[in-house]
């Protein structure tokens, strides 16, 4: 019931004002029945923006540390979360893409829309890297289309470690369901979900016109973290 008010009467309408979305193929997204929308992942606003703009529930696989904060503070930013559609999953140790794949896959099988960022991470640099191959395994077990989205212009508005957001105005792209019924019985075959994730990235590359790097993002993010603490160093001793 929250989900509603926070999408017609508090959140939704703020956002609205705040980001002016452009909607366009919101024709794409399947009136009912299970689909995964798969997206770019540029700010934290992202979250609520397409909740916002879709007419149907979709229920979002978000991190866990937005559930674990400690004192009345967490529990309300835990509660939020989950009035706002989020579920959590548990990034960290061996078991972490199973568990969000188990979660995914429970939210597919009600019949409902399932949002991920195959990506697992904002873009710390606004472009978009390599996905993660969990997607492919959902939507080859689940026997779903999965339907690209590409968020334009959050990262200006609100790139990562800005608390609040600039005015401004976004665009919200969806582009056509993907039907992946051709890899059937093959969703424990590395290939084929490589193949299909590409697939996805690539039409989330068509739609977003980010620049794309073939690699995964906290890759690359920590290598640049280990270049700016070097240099630090480097600083210091001299």
């Amino acid at each position: 019931m929250f989900y509603y008010v926070l999408k017609y009467v508090l959140l939704g309408p703020l956002l609205r004002v705040l980001f002016r979305p452009r909607i366009e193929g919101l024709e794409h997204v399947p009136a009912e029945g299970a689909a995964i929308v798969a997206g770019n992942h540029l700010s934290f606003s992202d979250h609520f923006l397409m909740p916002a703009i879709l007419p149907r529930r979709i229920t979002f696989l978000a991190k866990a540390e937005y559930f674990t904060g400690p004192g009345i503070k967490g529990r309300l930013t835990a509660a939020f979360f989950r009035s706002a559609g989020q579920i959590p999953v548990d990034r960290s140790g061996r078991n972490a893409a199973q568990a969000a794949i188990t979660e995914g896959l429970g939210v597919l099988s009600k019949g409902e829309l399932l949002g991920i960022y195959p990506e697992g991470t904002r873009s710390h640099d606004g472009r978009l890297y390599k996905g993660r191959v969990g997607v492919a395994a959902m939507a080859l077990r689940a026997g779903v289309p999965v339907v690209p989205c590409a968020m334009v212009g959050t990262f200006e508005l609100q790139p990562p470690g800005r608390v609040l957001p600039r005015l401004g105005r976004v665009t919200i792209r969806f582009g056509k369901p993907i039907d992946f019924s051709r890899h059937e019985g093959l969703a424990d075959e590395r290939a084929a979900l490589r193949a299909v994730t590409d697939e996805i990235m690539y039409e989330i590359l068509r739609l977003s016109g980010q620049e794309y790097v073939d690699r995964y993002a906290p890759e690359v993010k920590a290598e640049m973290e280990e270049a700016a603490r070097a240099a630090k160093a480097a600083g210091r001793k001299r």
